[in-house]
C-alpha cells in the first residue's frame, strides 16, 4: 500500500507539472500576440520553479531509508541555560516544520531545563520522506545572539545535537534479548497532571551491549510507554552499526565532533548581523526569523543536492566571522 501511494503521488506530480507547463505556454503565446500578461508569467514561474524544485527533492529522496517516518532526538550542548533554551527553539523549529509540511508529530520525551529550556527531548514525526528531509538536520546546530539570560546583554554562542532515525516497521527483525535490557519505571517529571506524577508511568529502557539508553514519558499508560521506548530502541538499534562506521569515518577527517566550536553543520547568527548558513551546502540565508519557524525547504533540497552531487549553493568564506 505505500508503494502504491507513492506511485500514485508520482503520477500526481506528473499530471500538475504537465498542466503547469501547459498553462505557461499558453501564458506566452498571449503575450506574442502582445497581451499585457507580465505579472501572470512572473507570478505562475515562480510557482513553478517551486513544484520543480520539490520534485528534485523527491527524486534526490532514493535512500534505502528515506521513505520511513523518523525519530529525532535533541540535546544541548556547550553553554548552560543558553544552550537548553537554544535546544527549545530547535524543537520549536522542527515541530513547526512539520506543521507546515503536513507531518504528524508525537513527543515522546522531553526533560525541562533548570530555568529555561530542555535538556533533552524526543519526538516521532510520521509521513512521507520524513527520515530523508531530516537526515539533513543530524549534527551540532550553532546560535550566536545577544543573551535574554545576560542582564550585560552581551553576545553568547550556544550550541545543541540533532540526531534522526528511521522508524523500523514490524518487516525488519531486530534481534533484542531479554537479558541485555534492564527495564525501569518511574515517575513522569513533566507537567501532565495529577496522575502522571503519582504513578509510575515513565520507563526507560537501557541495552547494555550498546550502551543505548531510550525512554519515554508522554503517555499516562505505563504499557504505551513501554512500547514507544521499544519503538525507539528498535530505530537506534538499526542505525547503530552504519552510526559507528560514519563516526569513525568523522574521526579520520575531524577529531572535533563534541557539542562545541568547530563541529557544527549549521551556523544561525542573530547578532550583530542576521544569517543562518548551511556549512555542508553552503546555502545562506539572511532571515533567521524565517527559519526558526520552520521554513527549512531551501537548507534541505541545497544539502541533499550536496550530498547526491557535491555541488554547493555558495562560498567557502565563513559567514559567522568566527
Amino acid at each position: 500500500m505505500q508503494e502504491r501511494k507513492r506511485l500514485e503521488q508520482a503520477i500526481a506530480n506528473d499530471e500538475r507539472v504537465r498542466a503547469m507547463t501547459e498553462d505557461m505556454d499558453t501564458l506566452f503565446e498571449l503575450a506574442r500576440e502582445g497581451e499585457p500578461v507580465e505579472g501572470d508569467i512572473d507570478r505562475e514561474l515562480k510557482k513553478y520553479g517551486e513544484e520543480v524544485e520539490k520534485l528534485e527533492t523527491a527524486m534526490l529522496l532514493s535512500g534505502e531509508n528515506d521513505a520511513r517516518d523518523a525519530i529525532v532526538t535533541i540535546h544541548p550542548g556547550a553553554g548552560g541555560t543558553e544552550s537548553q533554551d537554544w535546544a527549545e527553539m530547535l524543537l520549536r523549529m522542527y515541530l513547526r516544520w512539520a506543521e507546515r509540511d503536513g507531518f504528524q508529530t508525537v513527543i515522546t520525551d522531553r526533560l525541562e531545563g533548570e530555568g529555561a529550556g530542555i535538556k533533552s527531548a524526543t519526538f516521532e514525526v510520521n509521513g512521507e520522506n520524513a527520515y530523508g528531509l531530516l537526515q539533513s538536520e543530524i549534527g551540532v546546530h550553532r546560535l550566536v545572539r545577544i543573551s535574554p539570560f545576560d542582564a550585560n546583554a552581551r553576545r553568547h554562542t550556544s550550541f545543541a545535537s540533532v540526531f534522526v532515525y528511521p522508524q523500523i516497521d514490524d518487516e525488519i527483525k531486530i534481534d533484542i534479548q531479554d537479558k541485555d535490557l534492564r527495564i525501569d519505571t518511574f515517575r513522569s517529571s513533566g507537567a501532565g497532571g495529577q496522575h502522571v506524577n503519582m504513578t509510575d508511568s515513565a520507563v526507560r529502557i537501557t541495552h547494555f551491549p550498546t550502551g543505548i539508553v531510550v525512554q519515554c514519558q508522554n503517555e499516562r499508560s505505563q504499557h504505551k510507554n513501554r512500547d514507544s521506548a521499544f519503538k525507539q530502541l528498535r530505530a537506534r538499534l538499526y542505525e547503530f552499526e552504519p552510526e559507528k562506521k560514519r563516526v569513525e569515518s568523522r574521526k579520520t577527517e575531524d577529531s572535533k565532533l563534541e557539542i562545541n566550536f568547530g563541529s557544527q553543520i549549521r551556523n544561525y547568527v542573530l547578532a550583530p548581523y542576521q544569517l543562518v548558513k548551511d556549512l555542508r551546502s553552503k546555502l545562506a540565508m539572511g532571515n533567521p526569523d524565517r527559519v526558526l519557524d520552520g521554513d527549512l525547504e531551501p537548507l534541505m533540497h541545497s544539502y541533499l543536492v550536496w550530498r547526491k552531487t557535491g555541488k554547493t549553493a555558495g562560498d567557502d568564506k565563513d559567514e559567522t566571522g568566527e
